[in-house]
C-alpha cells in the first residue's frame, strides 16, 4: 500500500513542484550609484598631509527606509517604482557617493567614525530627505539637508541641496540613471561647501 501510494504521489508532487514559490520574483537588475568624479584606483592619501572628514550615513524618512524606489504619485501619496530595487538602501549607496565625490574633488581623507577617534575630523551627517521619482513633473528629485561641523569649530552649518533630472517614464530603466545624476549633481555640490 504505501509503494503504491508513493507511486501515486510522485507525479502530482512533480506537477506541483512548478506552482510553488518561496518568495517574489527578483528584479532583471538592480539599481546602484555610480560616482561620476571618482578617486583614482592607487590614489594614496594620508590624514596626517591632507584634512580629513567623516561622512555619516543619512538619515532617511519611511518612504526611503526600503530598497524600493518611491514616485510622490500626488501631493500627499506615495508609490513605487514597479521592479525597481536598489543593490543595497540608497542612503548607503549616497552617503558612498558623497564620500567618492568629496575624496576627488576636495582632496580630503574620508574617514570612517571608528578611524576618526583619535584624528581631529570634519563630519558631515545630514538627512536625505528626497530621492525619487515626482509624478507631477516626470523628474527623479533628490533632496539632502547637509549638516557640517568643521574640525576644531563646534558650531554646526546647515544647508539644503537638491538635485531634478527630467525622466522619459516612471520606469525601472529611467529612474536609475535620472537618480544616479542627480545624486551626483548634489554630492558636487555638498563637495564644493565642504571644500570652501
Amino acid at each position: 500500500m504505501t509503494a503504491r501510494f508513493l507511486l501515486l504521489a510522485l507525479p502530482l508532487a512533480a506537477s506541483l513542484a512548478g506552482c510553488i514559490s518561496f518568495g517574489a520574483k527578483p528584479p532583471e537588475a538592480l539599481l546602484t550609484l555610480t560616482a561620476t568624479a571618482a578617486v583614482p584606483v592607487g590614489n594614496a592619501q594620508d590624514s596626517a598631509a591632507a584634512k580629513s572628514i567623516v561622512i555619516d550615513v543619512p538619515v532617511v524618512p519611511q518612504s526611503l527606509a526600503t530598497a524600493r524606489v518611491p514616485v510622490q504619485a500626488t501631493p500627499t501619496s506615495i508609490a513605487y517604482v514597479k521592479e525597481a530595487v536598489w543593490a543595497e538602501p540608497p542612503a548607503r549607496l549616497f552617503a558612498r557617493l558623497v564620500s567618492d565625490t568629496v575624496t576627488s574633488r576636495t582632496g580630503r581623507v574620508v574617514l570612517s567614525p571608528v578611524q576618526a577617534i583619535s584624528d581631529p575630523s570634519s563630519r558631515l551627517g545630514g538627512e536625505l530627505r528626497t530621492f525619487g521619482l515626482d509624478a507631477a513633473s516626470n523628474s527623479a528629485v533628490v533632496t539632502f539637508d547637509g549638516a557640517l561641523t568643521r574640525a576644531g569649530d563646534d558650531r554646526i552649518e546647515k544647508r539644503r541641496f537638491e538635485a531634478r533630472v527630467p525622466v522619459a517614464a516612471i520606469d525601472a530603466a529611467s529612474a536609475g540613471t535620472a537618480l544616479n545624476e542627480a545624486a551626483n549633481q548634489v554630492a558636487a555640490e555638498v563637495a564644493d561647501w565642504i571644500g570652501r
